[in-house]
């Protein structure tokens, strides 16, 4: 498994321009809000109690254990985003057009995103890897934290690692332009 480092420089190697930043902190909430709609859509009853969980809950415990094995404070602040984005997700499913209205959402996330992918002149991290969906929101959870002057040490390395990734990219590009 990738280590934290390993995991947001990826990342941050094709988001170091603000306004793309900006844009995520926009569309990956919005993404991420519509998908749970949808994942509170299949609920299953737990036994014979009358209770059931929703596959949202089941999804984002396993994605919050990958968490913890990457970083455990990030991982706690993903549990404070995640929790009112279930909420309110589950309450949205539940309504005659809760499906539907996610789509909507889910779109104009993806608008967001599309139009800060042009800001930085760049593809989505997620196109080379997979697992960058997964890392998208804990890269913003580490950006609220950086801005917060928090992990100054992670952000350093991780910036200079992302830059470093991000030159390899531009040169090996501008190779391919040249020839």
């Amino acid at each position: 498994m990738k280590t934290i480092v390993e995991q947001l420089s990826t990342y941050k190697s094709v988001h170091l321009d603000a306004d793309n930043i900006k844009t995520h902190f926009i569309g990956v909430p919005t993404i991420i809000w519509s998908i749970f709609v949808w994942f509170s859509l299949l609920r299953f009853p737990i036994g014979d109690t009358g209770y059931e969980i929703t596959f949202g809950y089941t999804f984002a415990a396993i994605v919050l254990v990958y968490y913890v094995m990457l970083h455990k404070g990030l991982a706690l602040g993903m549990v404070l985003f995640m929790a009112p984005v279930m909420y309110t997700a589950d309450l949205v499913a539940q309504t005659q057009y809760g499906g539907w209205f996610a789509l909507a959402v889910f779109v104009v996330g993806w608008v967001f995103q599309l139009v800060g992918h042009k800001f930085e002149k760049a593809k989505p991290a997620f196109i080379d890897d997979l697992n960058q969906l997964l890392i998208g929101p804990l890269f913003l959870m580490a950006e609220v934290c950086f801005a917060l002057g928090l992990l100054k040490s992670l952000n350093n390395e991780i910036t200079g690692k992302a830059i470093a990734i991000r030159q390899q990219f531009d040169d090996a590009k501008s190779q391919r332009v040249s020839l």
